[in-house]
């Protein structure tokens, strides 16, 4: 994945007459709390309804158990959303934070359960690393509940610095993430 898909595609600021690059950008997000399903659906939902993104593609929808959570957590419904976006890494992190507040998550415990966590994976080939954003997304090579939905939507995805995930998922255990196909985000 490149800071722009191709160096030729851009996007013409219409307020300035600037070119800003095309960047695709990997979300994962998942729910464990009250209507989980529903959650997802709103955070797809906000996410089409933002500005400069475009939604590529949206995975289907995995249970999974918890990971690093607090005894007696409930699973997680957990999905995978690439878009297309011109906006800044630190924009785009302030929609994902706004679209998780809009739907009741109040932030605690650490990997304790919550009404909906939006997590930036990768954007473009961007690395980041200061106080409020760290890209890739420094646990996703290990997170089942990222690569198997990713996977699915994106044969090619990659996380920069750490390789594709095709060859990732391989070495991480996907026992306790089951593709739902009884359930389904609508676009």
């Amino acid at each position: 994945m490149t800071e722009s898909p191709t160096p030729y595609v851009l996007d013409a600021d219409t307020m300035t007459g600037g070119m800003r690059p095309i960047r695709q950008a990997v979300l994962a997000i998942g729910s464990n709390l009250g209507d989980r399903l529903g959650r997802l659906q709103g955070a797809v939902s906000a996410l089409e309804d933002t500005p400069e993104v475009t939604l590529v593609a949206v995975s289907s929808v995995y249970e999974t158990e918890p990971v690093g959570a607090p005894e007696d957590s409930p699973s997680f419904l957990n999905a995978v959303v690439l878009i297309d976006t011109t906006l800044t890494v630190h924009t785009l992190l302030d929609r994902a934070l706004a679209i998780e507040d809009a739907f009741g998550r109040e932030r605690g415990e650490t990997n304790g359960p919550r009404t909906l966590d939006v997590d930036l994976i990768v954007v473009g080939d961007r690395v980041a690393d200061d106080e409020q954003l760290t890209l890739p997304h420094p646990r996703a090579h290990e997170r089942a509940f990222v690569l198997a939905p990713w996977l699915e939507i994106d044969p090619e995805g990659e996380i920069p610095g750490k390789g594709f995930v095709a060859d990732l998922i391989g070495d991480v255990d996907t026992s306790g993430v089951v593709r739902r196909e009884d359930l389904e985000i609508l676009l």
